[in-house]
């Protein structure tokens, strides 16, 4: 089941800033990352702790932000300048979640700056990926099931959870920012 997403503005007439637009765009991802954290879950898949989910939760991050990039230059025409103006505020937005969210789990610490780490080297493992005009490619998704599947080993049920996040969850997860992108920015 996914979770109902509400991406359009209280105020249509009025003009956005992408700083705006990446703060919607931030808490839209978050929520849908959570929610496919807690559909693996539903569909018996195993989580050892909290710091696995989280990690979960950060990889579908990371892929909503490669889905994003490539949104802003293929389909939104943005210019360089504005898309990576839009893409950098949106992974500030989703810093401070991933931080806010760890704190109230884990206690204080820093969590922005593995957040970070991942997020860039991740980056650019997704950017040698294809993408076309349906959305993400096979090993597009592939790539964010196997690192999925990384994060939660391949013991018992868990070895399928590629499968899950490939066929199902990730296009899922496509549809639905695809669609916030079209309305925030419509």
């Amino acid at each position: 089941m996914s979770v109902r997403i509400k991406a359009n503005w209280h105020n249509e007439d009025v003009e956005r800033s992408l700083d705006e637009i990446a703060g919607a765009l931030a808490f839209i991802a978050w929520r849908l990352a959570a929610d496919k954290a807690i559909t693996l879950h539903g569909e018996d898949f195993v989580y050892e702790s909290d710091r696995q989910r989280v990690d979960v939760i950060v990889e579908y991050l990371i892929y909503q932000l490669a889905v994003l990039d490539r949104m802003a230059r293929d389909r939104l025409g943005l210019s360089d300048e504005d898309r990576r103006a839009l893409v950098l505020a949106v992974a500030k937005r989703l810093a401070e979640h991933v931080q806010d969210n760890s704190v109230d789990l884990f206690g204080p610490g820093d969590y922005v700056g593995p957040f970070v780490a991942r997020l860039n080297a991740r980056g650019a493992d997704y950017a040698t990926l294809g993408f076309t005009d349906e959305g993400p490619t096979y090993p597009f998704l592939r790539h964010l099931g196997w690192e999925i599947q990384q994060v939660m080993g391949r013991e018992g049920e868990n070895r399928w959870v590629i499968d899950q996040v490939m066929d199902r969850d990730g296009y899922d997860v496509y549809r639905q920012i695809d669609k916030a992108i079209g309305n925030l920015f419509g």
